[in-house]
């Protein structure tokens, strides 16, 4: 079992925090750009989704 430190981290283009990595962004992790769908929604206007 590895260690949540050993997991690679991103920061939060929202709220500019750090996250770790996820089981469940195992396949899309290049595209996963904010640590909640909280963040997701409040992203600043004009900024497109990628995932969409």
């Amino acid at each position: 079992m590895k260690k949540k430190s050993d997991l690679p981290s991103k920061l939060c283009k929202t709220c500019g925090r750090p996250f770790s990595w996820r089981k469940k962004w195992e396949r899309c992790w290049q595209e996963v750009m904010y640590c909640s769908e909280r963040c997701r929604r409040s992203r600043p206007p004009g900024q497109l989704d990628s995932s969409k």
